[in-house]
């Protein structure tokens, strides 16, 4: 039997025995030095957004205070595994006894670990059960137990132990085993769940009717013993990880994709640019338009939302989460045709270099084009052509045969540069090789290119890198490929004038332009200053919508992430909506706090702009007040030449011609074509030779070698030049011959 008075001498001959010197942590050093198995993802006012967890091991959560731990769990734990612990200094002497006393008689062993030597150990293990049961063990265990009495309060001990001791599997912590075995914060578990929570310290691994048992008696001891009833079928649904299922991680999981690529190790807290209460109703905007989209196979989408001034992003929604079959993949990333979205940097870069204003006349009528892969006819969204339209009408109706004979005066090349300035580095072949298509979105890109790309023309047609954390510094850099390349870094670039990010955000807020095709009330036409932009793809695989305030850019995706069509969704039915839901979000007032509605202006024209009074002639378009850069201002709009269109339309660009030794050369005269009739006096040069007039039939005896064709005005000025090579190739009868 073991006598109080021996325990002074004990005392001594523990911390005389000459054990390894290890500083003592503080409980400060420990709790600083928790880290928990997830990274969170915050937003701009520090609320958590989405956890992900990084650390495999373990699974542990951010460390409990002892003020948010059931006192029915603290209570259960002390009964099991520590009753004296109140009353002992760090070692249970008279359990100490009993136990040498038994071990002694080679009678049944039995424990004597305190939780203050058992969280000695676990300090020591780095938080590791590791089942040290050697003399000298239990020794230094008791040696550092003394120690941490002396200098953390009982308060602070079983505190640290809860936060640091293994329950089960990969538990480690109250904090993992409430939520993931019970579903509930630690402050939530009653006697029930504490019993069996305690129960498990001794073996986290036993099986559920094992545990059950031990519990049970636990609660008995505890004076709780109606709490055993059907004990052993929860603790086998408990411990089976049927609860698992509805556990959920700490706060709402708003930012899934954005925080998979800024959270980088675990118990990181990064604090990003996004609002939690935008993100949280764009979320539920796009949730709720694509529930009602489901008859119609669509199933995904994304969202974003951007600040003007500072290229901070408030909201990124990169899927419709459970709606989807493929939630993982980021909508915002991901690369996508663009449809007519790229329209108004096409008709931007037209105004700037005067081929165009805004009252200019294009016709709208079928189109036919020879390119190096064959005949190019594009086709309007509505099977019907309107004949002779201005710009404005064209741009702000989308229509595709105007785009399309606008790229043809500027060139593919040149937008396709255009493009690349804007941002949309997923161009990566030339101009040449998107063709004419270009202009009706034929290219891949990203939601995040052209979010940003439509924020340039917000802001007077300067380009600058997004952000992904608020404040002055570029922050870091979520992803430098596919559709992120270039969009968080670069140096701000002016790409457009501020002249023609005016005149195509005053075309885009113009609903009288777009009602011949939207109608004046539509989803694009707010109660406050917006211009905005729907796009849809080929066979409607791909809608769009993105436009702009004065402060933000919104930009939405809808379709189907394994690239199956829609069916009758278009971008006005499809994104349009989702975009006006949270464009009114952002611009909503409260009238029960005294806020107005968010105002958003037109902005001011820029100098270079006149605004003239204008009249067709034919009045195919109602008079009216139009912008003009200075100096090409029309007061009477008519009809433009067809020859206004005429273009090098064979050979193409960069065409190889093959020509056949085994046909006579006669039979192999190559056409020199034009998109549209050439005025009297135009012309065609070869190299440096004239080949004939350019407005009739010419038949070109083709010689092998690289050519440069020029078309020619009358005054001898060049109007399009193109590239192309003649090869020569063996004939069947050389061939033969030798």
């Amino acid at each position: 039997m073991f006598l109080p008075e021996l325990r002074p001498h004990l005392f001594a001959l523990l911390l005389a025995l000459p054990l390894p010197a290890v500083a003592l942590p503080s409980y400060g050093e420990v709790r600083a030095a928790h880290v928990p198995s997830e990274a969170t993802l915050l937003a701009r006012d520090g609320r958590p957004l989405h956890s992900l967890r990084l650390d495999m091991q373990v699974r542990r959560s951010p460390w409990t205070p002892l003020a948010e731990i059931s006192p029915a769990l603290i209570g259960a734990v002390i009964v099991s595994e520590d009753r004296r612990f109140m009353e002992h200094d760090g070692v249970d002497w008279p359990a100490a006894g009993k136990a040498a006393w038994s071990n002694f008689w080679g009678g049944r062993t039995r424990g004597a670990s305190t939780l203050s030597m058992q969280l000695a150990g676990l300090i020591d293990d780095d938080g590791q059960r590791r089942g040290r049961r050697s003399i000298f063990a239990k020794i230094s265990q008791s040696t550092a137990a003394l120690r941490l009495e002396g200098f953390w309060s009982k308060r602070q001990i079983i505190e640290a132990y809860l936060n640091l001791v293994s329950f089960r599997g990969e538990l480690v912590g109250v904090g993992a085993m409430s939520r993931q075995l019970f579903g509930k914060w630690p402050h939530g578990l009653d006697e029930r769940e504490a019993a069996l929570a305690a129960a498990l310290l001794r073996s986290p691994n036993a099986s559920p009717a094992l545990v059950a048992k031990r519990a049970c008696n636990l609660l008995k001891e505890m004076q709780r013993a109606a709490e055993c009833a059907g004990l052993e079928g929860f603790a086998s649904r408990t411990l089976s990880g049927a609860q698992a299922e509805t556990a959920t991680a700490p706060g709402e999981q708003l930012a899934p994709h954005l925080a998979r690529k800024l959270l980088v190790a675990p118990g990181q807290q990064l604090r990003s640019s996004l609002d939690a209460d935008l993100q949280r109703f764009a979320n539920q905007a796009l949730r709720r338009q694509l529930s009602a989209l489901r008859q119609q196979n669509v199933e995904d989408g994304a969202l974003l939302v951007i600040d003007n001034a500072s290229g901070e992003i408030l909201a990124w929604v990169g899927s419709s989460g459970d709606l989807s079959g493929a939630a993982e993949v980021d909508g915002a990333t991901a690369l996508r045709q663009a449809g007519s979205t790229l329209k108004p940097f096409l008709y931007a870069l037209a105004f700037e270099r005067r081929q165009l204003t805004p009252a200019a006349l294009i016709e709208d009528a079928p189109l036919t084009l020879d390119t190096g892969n064959g005949l190019y006819a594009p086709q309007n969204y509505e099977p019907h052509y309107r004949g002779w339209v201005s710009a404005r009408m064209a741009l702000a109706g989308s229509l595709n045969v105007p785009a399309v004979k606008t790229l043809v005066r500027l060139g593919p090349e040149a937008f396709h540069q255009r493009l690349r300035q804007t941002g949309f580095s997923s161009l990566q072949q030339s101009g040449e090789w998107y063709g004419y298509s270009l202009a009706l979105g034929s290219a891949d890109i990203s939601l995040l290119m052209l979010a940003n790309a439509y924020r340039t023309l917000a802001n007077a047609g300067q380009w600058s890198a997004l952000r992904v954390v608020p404040g002055q510094g570029a922050g870091p850099i979520p992803c430098q490929r596919d559709g992120c390349a270039g969009v968080f870094a670069g140096p701000s670039r002016a790409v457009n004038t501020p002249a023609s990010a005016f005149l195509v955000g005053d075309i885009l807020a113009d609903r009288n332009a777009r009602a011949a095709t939207f109608g004046l009330e539509s989803w694009l036409a707010t109660p406050y200053w917006s211009a905005a932009k729907t796009g849809t793809s080929k066979d409607m695989r791909d809608n769009w919508c993105a436009g702009w305030s004065r402060r933000y850019t919104v930009a939405v995706w809808v379709g189907n992430a394994g690239g199956s069509p829609m069916h009758d969704v278009s971008g006005i039915s499809g994104a349009a909506p989702v975009w006006r839901e949270v464009m009114d979000w952002l611009h909503r007032g409260d009238p029960g706090q005294g806020r107005p509605r968010l105002a958003s202006r037109p902005p001011a024209a820029p100098a270079g702009l006149v605004r003239t009074r204008i009249r067709f002639e034919p009045a195919r378009e109602p008079s009216r007040d139009e912008w003009f850069l200075a100096g090409s201002e029309t007061p009477l709009v008519r009809a433009a030449s067809a020859s206004a269109l005429a273009r090098i339309a064979y050979p193409a660009e960069g065409s190889i011609i093959a020509l056949d030794p085994d046909i006579p050369p006669q039979r192999q005269r190559v056409p020199l074509r034009l998109s549209a009739t050439a005025e009297a006096g135009w012309r065609w040069r070869l190299d440096q030779q004239v080949l004939g007039p350019a407005d009739s039939r010419l038949l070109w005896l083709p010689q092998p070698g690289k050519h440069r064709l020029h078309l020619e005005n009358s005054r001898g000025e060049t109007m399009d030049t193109v590239n192309f090579e003649v090869r020569a190739l063996k004939g069947r009868r050389a061939a033969a011959s030798r």
